[in-house]
């Protein structure tokens, strides 16, 4: 699953601000209390659109989109048909997936996940678009080559028949490359006042033991398009220190930390943590200082760290479940924006045994 977890993370340089659309489609079967159906739409990472198979409705997450309606009247109620289309496909995707690895019953996921991210500055553009079964990547689309890429024997039928299929190829490069961009760039403004905002964050010095790496701990942040580094004696850091991952909260900021290894002769007033975040000019400084770390011994408040790091693992697991897929099917003529390409076939190219 690392593929998987590197394309959620966006790397974002300092003058450049990333924009991203992503959608992911989820059908599984034999999974307690989950849907079997679910599809996702997300801006910025930010949850934007919800369906599911037990709902049977897509519905807005977020006020903003609320506004689209004023564009088009129709939005939701097309939505909604369309993922009631995808809801029986996906049901009988899942079938033809396992007739392809020759299983029975069971646990089993299908999973898609396509989109883009548009740089403001620059105009570029990255498209991706990729499927998978049971957690492992399927079948995945190179922008570049204009190929299927086909890691798994089962997906080789799949990537011959979708390799010579050039008109949905075009159109899959047309969307990817043109339409799902301006979409971007709509959904952004639709929610410029949440998604375009700025959040410094609140930074604390952690530390397990006296002799644990000191973890300088940074959360409700917006965007995610941020640094935090150590210093020392004004100079950046690169050894001995330890940057984990940006992570979501449950209140759609972020948070991340960075670990820096010391021995108790070092001199520690002369390490800094520094927080720097896209948007906003001055750095958030933390002076290193034995004073004021918190250890496991302090009891920490579930409103500050607990709940966010739980809700982060919670939504990281529901992502990674929804993150690549095998099969896709989209309705001839459909207008919803997010959906990508249009192949009626393509349940007979997965099983040429249909």
């Amino acid at each position: 699953m690392s593929k998987v977890i590197l394309l959620l993370c966006l790397c974002h340089a300092a003058s450049a601000v990333i924009h991203s659309m992503k959608n992911f489609y989820t059908g599984s079967t034999g999974v307690p209390n989950f849907p079997e159906f679910v599809a996702v739409g997300l801006v910025d990472e930010v949850e934007m659109v919800h369906y599911d198979s037990n709902t049977k409705r897509a519905e807005p997450k977020q006020d903003w989109m609320s506004k689209v309606i004023k564009d088009d009247p129709q939005y939701w109620d097309r939505n909604t048909e369309v993922c009631k289309g995808d809801q029986q496909v996906y049901k009988s995707n899942l079938e033809v997936a396992k007739q392809r690895f020759n299983q029975t019953g069971d646990v089993h996921i299908v999973q898609e996940m396509y989109g883009c991210e548009w740089d403001d500055v620059t105009g570029d553009v990255k498209g991706f678009r990729q499927y998978g079964y049971d957690g492992e990547d399927f079948i995945s689309f190179d922008l570049e080559t204009e190929t299927w890429v086909a890691p798994k024997p089962q997906a080789v039928f799949t990537k011959h028949s979708w390799d010579n299929n050039k008109a949905w190829i075009a159109q899959t490069k047309h969307y990817l490359t043109q339409e799902c961009p301006e979409w971007v760039k709509k959904y952004v403004n639709y929610g410029r006042s949440v998604l375009l905002r700025t959040e410094l964050p609140s930074v604390s010095l952690l530390q397990k033991t006296p002799s644990s790496p000191v973890s300088c701990h940074a959360t409700g942040f917006y965007p995610d398009r941020a640094t935090l580094f150590w210093r020392k004696d004004g100079e950046d850091l690169h050894e001995d220190v330890d940057l984990g991952e940006i992570l979501p909260n449950h209140d759609g900021t972020f948070q991340m930390n960075v670990d820096l290894k010391l021995s108790s002769a070092e001199d520690w007033r002369r390490y800094d943590c520094v927080f720097q975040l896209s948007g906003v000019e001055d750095d958030l400084v933390t002076r290193l200082d034995k004073a004021v770390i918190r250890t496991n011994g302090e009891k920490e408040k579930p409103t500050d760290m607990t709940v966010p790091i739980i809700a982060a693992v919670v939504v990281l697991a529901l992502v990674l479940i929804a993150v690549i897929g095998v099969v896709i099917y989209k309705k001839k003529n459909a207008k919803r924006p997010p959906s990508p390409v249009n192949n009626a076939e393509v349940l007979e190219e997965l099983n040429p045994g249909s």
